[in-house]
């Protein structure tokens, strides 16, 4: 599954949190669809490609439980407010929003590569060699930063790995 950050507008997650709330996953699918179709703001967004998985194994506890890891950095990618049953669709708040920026702006190279080492690997796909690492710590970095300029936008981030 290839992973994608998006910092959605206040319209955009009250339609899709309305969707959530009366149970609506093929709501929630269409108005995903509508948003990848008509996105043109790169800076609010940041595709992650695979890395994102090992990017939560790291900063979530070393699985791929949502639940996993210490909040807030476990919110970077899988923790939050799931929207879809199907595939990841996780919501953060604006609020949630700027304490996973915060958060991320204290890990450095080494601390990741500490956590890196540590992944379980009974279900993980990714090499886990220097080459994955090297692979992860670049799709971190432009999460990071993505992190940065949703928090100052004040927009709230939808993850989604379809």
């Amino acid at each position: 599954m290839l992973g994608v950050h998006f910092a959605i507008t206040g319209e955009q997650e009250r339609a899709l949190l309305a969707a959530d709330d009366a149970d609506d996953s093929d709501r929630v699918g269409e108005l995903l669809e509508e948003l990848e179709e008509s996105w043109d703001d790169d800076r609010l967004k940041v595709d992650t490609d695979k890395a994102w998985d090992a990017i939560h194994r790291c900063l979530g506890g070393g699985t791929l439980d949502p639940d996993g890891g210490d909040y807030p950095l476990s919110h970077a990618v899988l923790g939050g407010r799931h929207l879809h049953d199907d595939y990841y669709v996780v919501h953060l708040t604006a609020a949630e929003t700027r304490d996973v920026a915060a958060a991320l702006q204290s890990v450095d190279q080494t601390w990741l590569r500490s956590r890196f080492e540590a992944i379980d690997l009974t279900d993980y796909d990714g090499a886990h060699d220097d080459e994955d690492f090297t692979y992860t710590w670049d799709g971190f970095v432009d999460v990071r930063d993505f992190y940065q300029r949703a928090a100052a936008a004040g927009r709230a981030v939808l993850f989604t790995a379809t």
